[in-house]
C-alpha cells in the first residue's frame, strides 16, 4: 500500500501557495497520489467602511464569483500530468480544511505557513496553526523564515525530531517510510536540557552527559521497537534551536516531527511544535 494516496493542497492563491506547488507536485509524483486543490471562500461582510468612515454596500456575490473564476485558472499547468481535482468551498478556512481532510480520508495536507517579515516570522499563520491543532492526518508546512538554504522538492536528506515518549515511534516509522520511498538518508535528532536551564545548573556538572547517555539508550531501544535504522544526533539546549542546528548541519531537506491535537495528550516535544516549524530551515511534516 502506498504511503500517501490523497494530498490536500489548500491555496489562497498567494505567492506562498505558488511556492509550495513544486513540493506538492514532487510528493504526488512519487506516490502517484491524487491532488485535491482546495480554495476556501470567506464570505465578505455586506457593508464595508471607506477611507472616510462611510458604510458602503459590497457586492459579495460578485466578489465570490471573481474568486471562483480566478481559482479555476490558478496554477493552470502546474499539475498537468497528475490526478487533480479542484474544490471551492465557503466558510471558515481552517474548519473547512480539516473537515474536508477528515471526510475525504486525506493522507497528507500540504500548505504554507505564511511567515516572513520582522513580526510575522514570530507567529504561524492563524489558519495553519488551527490546521496543525485539529487535523488528524500529517501536515506538511513550508519554510517559515526567509534566507534559508534552498532545498529539493524531492528530499534526499530527512531528519526526524524525537522525544522519549512512545508516541515518537510513530514519527520514526513515518520518517523511515518516507526515507525508503525517496531513497533518502535519515537522521533522528533529540534535545536534552542544557546546564543553564532551570535548577539543573545547581547540581552535578556531569548531568548533561548523563542525560545524553540515558537518552541515547532510550532512543536506540525505541528504534529497535520501530524496526528502523537511522543516525542519531543529540544536542544540548532549547529544543527548537537544537533541531534547527542539526537540520542545518546535515543539510536536511525535510523535517518530520510529532504533534498532538485536540484529542491526544501532548508530549514534551509537542509543546515545541510551533517554534520548531518557525525555525526549521526546511519544510516540515508534523505527524
Amino acid at each position: 500500500m502506498r504511503t500517501i494516496q490523497r494530498i490536500l493542497f489548500p491555496v489562497d492563491m498567494s505567492e506562498n501557495s505558488t511556492a509550495a506547488a513544486p513540493f506538492v507536485r514532487a510528493m504526488a509524483q512519487k506516490f502517484n497520489a491524487e491532488i485535491v486543490m482546495l480554495h476556501v471562500l470567506e464570505i465578505p461582510p455586506a457593508y464595508a467602511a471607506d477611507w472616510y468612515g462611510y458604510m458602503g454596500l459590497v457586492d459579495a456575490d460578485a466578489i465570490l464569483d471573481a474568486r471562483r473564476n480566478q481559482f479555476q485558472t490558478y496554477l493552470e499547468n502546474a499539475f498537468d500530468d497528475l490526478k487533480l481535482e479542484r474544490k471551492a468551498l465557503e466558510g471558515d478556512p481552517a474548519h473547512a480544511i480539516t473537515s474536508y481532510a477528515q471526510d475525504r480520508r486525506v493522507d497528507l495536507i500540504m500548505m504554507p505557513t505564511r511567515g516572513y517579515g520582522v513580526f510575522r516570522r514570530l507567529l504561524l499563520g492563524s489558519v495553519t496553526a488551527k490546521v496543525l491543532h485539529d487535523a488528524l492526518c500529517p501536515v506538511w508546512t513550508s519554510v517559515h523564515i526567509e534566507d534559508t538554504p534552498s532545498v529539493s522538492a524531492a528530499p534526499h536528506r530527512i531528519m526526524c525530531a524525537v522525544d522519549l515518549t512512545k508516541s515518537s515511534i510513530i514519527s520514526m516509522r513515518f520518517a523511515s517510510l518516507l526515507a525508503n520511498d525517496f531513497a533518502a538518508k535519515l537522521w533522528l535528532v533529540h534535545a536534552v536540557p542544557g546546564p543553564d536551564a532551570g535548577p539543573e545548573k545547581y547540581f552535578d556538572p556531569d548531568l548533561p552527559a548523563f542525560l545524553e547517555s540515558e537518552a541515547r539508550q532510550a532512543i536506540e531501544k525505541m528504534m529497535r521497537t520501530a524496526g528502523i535504522e537511522a543516525q542519531l544526533c543529540i544536542g544540548t539546549g532549547d529544543v527548537s534551536h537544537v533541531v534547527q542546528q542539526a537540520a542545518l548541519h546535515h543539510e536536511a531537506e525535510l523535517l518530520v516531527l510529532g504533534r498532538g491535537h485536540a484529542t491526544r495528550t501532548l508530549g514534551p516535544l509537542r509543546t515545541h511544535v510551533h517554534s520548531i516549524i518557525r525555525l526549521s530551515p526546511c519544510p516540515s511534516i508534523s505527524v
